[in-house]
């Protein structure tokens, strides 16, 4: 799956639309709560403007569902960019309207532009596999005036990779005959993700969490077939629990997934490791009554919600042999104490190992980062749903068009 970066493009005079993942947290304030997203793409948007490219940004930001929603205006990440450029960042109040297009065509080189929310336009987000006709042919003309700004088209939003968005896809598709490449931050997910799916080193240890077994069913069929170990933590513990006879409480479960629970663990055998034991509470919150029981074994009236110390020390003994680590999901609610404690012993048992370690994005990237640990593992991916997806080991149309080695 290798692909062209923007490193390996001519860039000097010549206009570069990338799309990024500038989807960042805003407080009520409408303030940057964490710009990681931003200076991830750092790399791949000073590769171009230093080398005298003119440089076209565009991301969505939110869900504003297909209508301008002022609150969601990408006009104050523009200026968080400058900032971190120590450059004026230009911005574009529209998308493909006669701001966009003056804007784009006054660019000097090494100069930056940002263009409004792509997701204020609904045929950003029209689903070819679902959308009418008509629906359709909007999408296409909608990205052919986005593809008309550019002579060079760059994908680094790899948390979108996994979507047919117009940007994604269409764009690149109108584009066909010009450079159509990777960004810095796309090609490190590639790589990481591919190969460890494709020739991990070994023993290749993947830890699964959250909350729904239906999420990740597709995930942990793919994976059992490759993995030394595949361990299970969080609610959805619970529901493998369930299909083999034990008790629950009132914890969070799947009934209607039990079956499938049931057909997994007869696949997986013993690479398919569960908990033995539960930290639960009759609450969900810190200062409930708490007990840690043999997993199958909470009483009514309490629910699980961490993995219990033995199973903590179990995986942590797991992890520290493996060459190959892939975490997508946290152990329990990991930010609630003390039911952060299984996050935190996987967590410390990752940063410490010298496997090659790759976080799955989402709510194990944030434990990872609210431990203190990113700086310890190989990879934190940006892209929570994108990273399961090649995880399953799907194909990524939006990177599958763009230029080959």
């Amino acid at each position: 799956m290798a692909k062209r970066t923007i490193a390996d493009v001519e860039v000097q005079g010549k206009t570069v639309l990338m799309r990024v993942d500038f989807n960042v947290p805003l407080d009520d304030a409408q303030t940057i709560t964490d710009d990681r997203r931003v200076r991830m793409a750092l790399p791949s948007i000073k590769s171009v403007i230093e080398r005298g490219g003119r440089l076209i940004l565009m991301s969505h930001l939110g869900r504003p569902k297909g209508t301008a929603v002022p609150t969601l205006s990408l006009r104050l990440v523009a200026t968080r960019l400058g900032e971190l450029l120590g450059n004026e960042v230009d911005f574009a109040a529209d998308t493909i309207g006669e701001e966009a297009q003056a804007k784009s065509a006054a660019l000097q080189d090494g100069q930056v532009l940002v263009l409004e929310n792509l997701r204020f336009h609904p045929e950003e987000e029209y689903k070819d596999q679902k959308a009418s006709d008509q629906q359709l042919e909007a999408k296409r003309e909608f990205a052919s005036q986005l593809a008309s700004l550019g002579d060079i088209y760059c994908n680094d939003a790899f948390g979108t990779c996994h979507r047919d968005n117009a940007s994604m896809v269409a764009v690149p598709q109108a584009m066909d005959g010009k450079p159509r490449v990777v960004g810095f931050l796309v090609q490190k997910e590639i790589e990481y993700l591919s190969d460890a799916i494709g020739n991990p080193q070994r023993p290749f240890v993947a830890i699964l969490g959250g909350a729904k077994v239906s999420d990740k069913i597709t995930v942990i069929d793919n994976l059992l077939g490759i993995c030394d170990k595949v361990l299970i933590g969080g609610a959805m513990a619970y529901t493998f629990s369930l299909a083999t006879g034990g008790q629950v409480g009132g914890s969070l479960v799947e009934p209607d997934k039990v079956d499938l629970a049931k057909q997994l663990i007869e696949k997986g055998g013993d690479v398919l490791v569960l908990p033995v034991d539960t930290h639960c509470g009759d609450a969900f919150a810190a200062d409930c009554n708490k007990q840690v029981v043999s997993a199958g074994e909470i009483p009514d009236g309490f629910e699980g919600l961490d993995i219990g110390p033995k199973t903590a020390a179990m995986y942590a003994d797991i992890v520290r042999d493996a060459k190959t680590i892939v975490w997508n999901g946290p152990m329990g609610v990991f930010e609630m104490p003390p039911f952060d404690e299984g996050t935190k012993a996987v967590a410390q048992a990752v940063a410490d190992s010298d496997a090659i370690s790759i976080i799955g994005g989402g709510d194990s990237a944030a434990a990872i980062q609210q431990l203190g640990f990113a700086d310890q593992v190989s990879h934190v991916s940006t892209g929570g749903g994108a990273s399961l997806e090649m995880l399953e080991g799907r194909a990524f149309q939006a990177v599958d068009i763009l230029d080959d080695v």
